[in-house]
């Protein structure tokens, strides 16, 4: 299984997303490797979009952006499987599946050519493609305000 780097703890979570993704979060605190280092929510009626969202940035900071070019994932997605409610602490664990990017166009490129094709073996192409996906489950740490 590939180990990814944890971001270290220390930058504003907040400038973080602004520089990395443009947008703007109502958030604080770290990036929810441990009930130490969780990342501080408001609780609302959009808490668990709010961590899926942070959790899926927290994955492309880790398996993209962080990553030399050739080492890069792309396709991320999250999906949770596991979620338990400490007091005002949310413990959520996903399932991140993931391909390389190289591998990733390959694939895209090979279906948009071949899809319409009588000879194209559409089963085989997505046991590939299945073959060539990465999973991997983290657990993230919310403390909700």
């Amino acid at each position: 299984m590939k180990k990814f780097k944890e971001i270290k703890p220390g930058d504003s979570i907040k400038e973080v997303i602004k520089a990395a993704f443009d947008t703007e979060l109502d958030v604080n605190g770290e990036w929810g490797y441990t009930k130490e280092l969780s990342s501080l929510i408001k609780g609302n009626e959009q808490t668990k979009q709010v961590e899926h969202t942070l959790a899926t940035m927290r994955a492309y900071i880790e398996m993209n952006m962080t990553l030399e070019k050739e080492d890069r994932y792309g396709s991320i997605n999250l999906n949770e499987i596991k979620r338990k409610e400490e007091g005002n602490f949310h413990k959520v664990s996903y399932e991140i599946s993931a391909m390389q990017e190289d591998e990733y166009a390959f694939f895209i490129n090979e279906y948009k050519q071949g899809h319409s094709k009588p000879d194209f073996d559409i089963s085989d192409h997505f046991k590939r493609r299945k073959q060539a996906t990465l999973i991997r489950e983290v657990t993230h740490w919310f403390k909700l305000l």
